[in-house]
């Protein structure tokens, strides 16, 4: 089934190329949605292998491409970077752009069920299933090949679609995830307020709840963090992720970063490190040097 898709945008960067599009997205309640891609060199020639980012909150299609210096790393491994909005657009519901952490720019990547969030708010079922499906009709990509990984609610997100999804994804990563958000002040107010106040539901999108209830699902997860994060005790809950894993034997590589923060310089110093772990699960060859 082919998938329209509209260019918005495109320019050249390290030899890759970025572009922007838009398509009516039916899972979405035929909102318009926009996505970027990175486009590799190596495409002209054969099929490669896609890497899903998803963005943290207040954040859209266009944030990573612009802050994270990917460009180098997706032309070089010869892998095609796909970023989607963090939220449906002008839904038309009212209050959706009124609060910074719910709504636009924060659906959270669950399928809500309340009203009237359930009409549009499907960010789940978009990234895993729908958009999948537009990158494979429109760029010469294998699709048997795909990783995701994300940032902060992004972070989240790319667990829980990894977690609930292991064949789909040869791999995950994250940068200063929400990891446990059924005890976090943020995650509690997008679960309530996309799922109703049926806490049992709220569990099937919470990382740490789905390692503990359905153990090890891959070979490792790459997780980076900043000592200096503000979010890092109250909200992230990384160690309680950690525990999952070490209680069902799931190999986590956790690591701190001294005297980062939780912003896209954190993000752009590491973001090699994610490429290769990436590449390793993508073309199964030795990472060569850049």
């Amino acid at each position: 089934m082919q998938h329209s898709i509209d260019q918005l945008s495109s320019s050249k960067c390290f030899g890759a190329t970025v572009e922007r599009y838009s398509h009516v997205s039916p899972t979405l309640g035929n909102t318009l949605a926009k996505f970027h891609v990175i486009v590799p060199p190596q495409i002209k020639h054969r099929k490669v292998p896609v890497l899903y980012f998803l963005a943290g909150l207040t954040c859209n299609d266009e944030t990573f491409v612009l802050y994270s210096g990917a460009q180098r790393y997706a032309a070089f491994y010869g892998i095609l970077v796909v970023c989607p909005d963090t939220s449906p657009r002008d839904t038309g519901i009212e209050g959706e752009d009124r609060e910074y952490n719910f709504g636009s720019s924060a659906g959270f990547y669950v399928n809500a069920t309340t009203h009237p969030w359930n009409k549009y708010y499907h960010m789940f079922d978009y990234v895993t299933k729908e958009l999948p499906q537009v990158i494979y009709s429109n760029f010469n990509v294998d699709s048997n090949r795909q990783s995701i990984f994300g940032h902060s609610m992004g972070g989240h997100g790319a667990l829980i679609c990894a977690l609930k999804n292991p064949t789909q994804y040869l791999s995950v990563s994250a940068f200063a995830p929400v990891s446990n958000p059924v005890n976090c002040s943020f995650g509690r107010k997008c679960l309530r307020g996309y799922l109703g106040n049926d806490k049992e539901s709220w569990k099937q999108y919470d990382a740490t709840e789905l390692i503990r209830e359905n153990g090890p699902q891959f070979p490792d997860i790459l997780i980076d963090r900043g000592t200096l994060d503000p979010f890092l005790k109250d909200q992230l809950l990384v160690e309680n992720f950690q525990k999952a894993c070490q209680s069902v034997g799931q190999n986590l590589t956790l690591r701190m970063q001294q005297d980062y923060d939780h912003e896209y310089n954190f993000i752009s110093t590491f973001i090699h490190d994610h490429f290769a772990y990436h590449n390793l699960a993508l073309s199964q060859k030795p990472n060569a040097s850049i």
